[in-house]
């Protein structure tokens, strides 16, 4: 069992996200076409649904009770916008039609159902136009100038008697109303039922910062530990199963499935959905509750990065990623059913206490030289300088570890580090589902911290950044926790840098972290101190929030992959199309990733990878 979110918590709040996000559609119009699509669609049959209960309250019909007549000047604007949203949902179905049947965009499949609701949101209003026609011909008000279309669509009927049009009009009008109802009984039966579920589930959304895992409460005592069969993932994760638009925006965006490789968080989330009305609501009452083997095969639910990019664009705000290691931790915690290398991985953090499986007497190689203050229990500094696991054993990064501490030296920062009493933030344990590591390290590392007095806690590694600031306080684990490039930023004004910098960088790009650009959102001070520094860097196409994953994340540095479906030479591609001489990044791991990158393909002596922190350095 996990955690438990007060989920009607700050209603108002809540409910101004419904508006914003479901009746507003703030993410969907997020991509222009599909959006203005949608909007049409929703806004249309939402005005022609209320319009249409008020004409049949009218009318006395399915109510105790007749809604007051218009006045004159009212029905006119209530003739002029019911025309106006029939128009609008026949501009969307045919914006639909040609986006899905002719345009057709890769990550989009059409089923039976999409088909189906189309064809049933045109039927509405155009049958709603011609029984409108019929009584503008049988009454020819006054007013039969402001319902356009319906003055249009009388002249079809123009061969017609009063006597045939009155015999005529029931039938227009209960064939009108069945479409309506035929429309409400199909909602729980095809995918229009994200109609329904999408705004509850944005009510109900989590508020967890989207870098945070929900974590497993009393996880000694836990009887189920993370989901291996479908009634073992939370209520709220099975609304969201439904409340999927299967828009693909996600998958759109999905480095895993961008570079070839079979994970794709659109699949995912159908795939549990099947599940869930398989096992859960099987007609025959023979529930199967276990989860489609496909889901557990080693390239599919290994593959996800927890990049992020499908938690920033599902216009319902679901978290595949998050149903992605509520599997892996059944199969790392329950089954053992897990890759080689993932249980090669646990096993060096679980002897050693780093994924690197690298003794932890030899966490302080990088410093040897170094003029450091190692910090003693009890000791005061403003900084407590975390270097991680990779800052201390990765060849390469130790290099940017060195820089980082020059620099702390040339602005005479007090600061510290933990040295070898330094423990692993845990963060590749979590990722790869094994909770009790986490947990273990998280309160190890919390117990240590108040060994010692500072005012915050600075890292060059965005994942030990993401990890101590936004999941540590599930533990009760507050410090205020920066980036080093934040915490540069924020001394620009004292950085002295050279008047001509001597670094030849030839052209220059900078990659954006999916942990320090998404979860935390810096981005412009990297870009601020390589400006400061002479460097300003050329932008990729997929920059910023649309930034493309390294591929290194959610414990994928340690997974062997096939050399066609690699995400760090996918990355590369997109930076070698700007011909640039330096790939600049932030991230320890995007640094392994994109030099891994560059050997493969033979081009090191072309193209050069640096960290932020060694440009800063060499260039004050």
């Amino acid at each position: 069992m996990t955690t438990t979110e007060k989920r009607i918590a700050k209603p108002w709040s809540r409910i101004a996200d419904v508006l914003l996000y479901g009746l507003g559609q703030l993410r969907t119009v997020m991509k222009i076409y599909p959006g203005i699509m949608h909007l049409l669609i929703f806004w249309g049959v939402l005005i022609q649904l209320l319009g249409t209960a008020i004409k049949i309250m009218q009318m006395g019909l399915f109510v105790p009770f007749t809604w007051p007549l218009f006045s004159d000047w009212f029905y006119v604007i209530y003739e002029l916008i019911m025309d106006l949203a029939g128009v609008a949902i026949l501009l969307g179905v045919l914006m639909a039609l040609i986006r899905r049947w002719i345009i057709k965009p890769a990550f989009m499949e059409n089923s039976w159902d999409d088909l189906y609701a189309l064809i049933l949101l045109a039927l509405i209003p155009i049958v709603g136009f011609l029984q409108e026609g019929l009584r503008l011909h049988t009454l020819a008000p006054a007013w039969s100038g402001w319902s356009p279309i319906g003055n249009w669509t009388a002249g079809i009927w123009g061969g017609l008697t009063a006597a045939g049009a009155q015999a005529l009009h029931p039938y227009l009008f209960w064939t009108h109303v069945g479409l309506g109802l035929i429309l409400a009984a199909s909602l729980p039966f095809t995918k229009l039922r994200h109609i329904i579920f999408t705004p509850v589930h944005i009510f109900l959304k989590t508020r967890r910062p989207s870098g945070q895992l929900e974590s497993i409460a009393d996880l000694m005592n836990a009887e189920v530990l993370g989901a291996s069969e479908i009634q073992e993932f939370s209520s709220l994760d099975l609304l969201a199963f439904d409340a999927c638009l299967q828009c693909g925006r996600c998958e759109e965006v999905c480095p895993a499935t961008n570079s070839g490789m079979a994970y794709s968080p659109r699949t995912l989330l159908l795939m549990l959905r099947e599940d869930m009305a398989e096992g859960l609501f099987a007609a025959d009452g023979k529930a199967d509750t276990s989860l489609n083997p496909g889901l557990l095969e080693e390239e599919f639910l290994w593959s996800c990065t927890t990049c992020g990019h499908c938690l920033d664009v599902c216009p319902a705000f679901i978290r595949p990623p998050e149903q992605v290691i509520d599997i892996r931790r059944a199969q790392v915690l329950m089954t053992g059913e897990i890759p080689q290398t993932v249980g090669e991985t646990l096993r060096n953090f679980e002897r050693q206490g780093n994924p690197w499986g690298m003794p932890g007497q030899n966490r302080m190689g990088w410093a040897e030289g170094l003029d450091l203050n190692i910090l003693s229990p009890g000791d005061k500094v403003e900084v407590l300088y975390y270097v991680g696991c990779a800052g201390a054993f990765d060849d390469r990064n130790k290099k940017v570890t060195r820089s980082f501490i020059e620099i702390l030296n040339k602005l005479d920062i007090d600061y510290g580090v933990l040295g070898d009493a330094e423990i692993c933030c845990g963060e590749t344990a979590r990722r790869m589902g094994n909770e009790y590591l986490f947990q273990v390290a998280a309160e190890e590392n919390i117990a240590l911290f108040g060994q010692y007095q500072f005012q915050k806690i600075v890292t060059l590694c965005p994942h030990g950044l993401n990890t101590i600031r936004h999941e540590y306080p599930q533990f009760g684990g507050e410090y205020q926790v920066q980036h080093a490039a934040e915490f540069l930023a924020e001394r620009l004004a004292e950085l002295n840098f050279k008047a001509e910098d001597g670094l030849d960088l030839g052209r220059l790009t900078f990659h954006d972290s999916c942990y320090l650009g998404r979860y935390n959102q810096i981005y412009d001070q990297p870009r601020q101190l390589l400006k400061k520094a002479h460097h300003p860097p050329l932008e990729m196409a997929a920059s910023r929030s649309d930034s493309f994953c390294c591929g290194g994340g959610g414990g994928a540095m340690w997974l062997e992959t096939a050399a066609d479906t690699r995400i760090n030479h996918h990355r590369l591609e997109q930076a070698l199309e700007l011909d640039p001489n330096t790939i600049v990044t932030a991230c320890p791991y995007c640094m392994i990733m994109f030099d891994d990158a560059l050997r493969s393909k033979g081009i090191t002596e072309q193209v050069q990878v640096l960290d932020l922190i060694e440009i800063l350095n060499q260039s004050l």
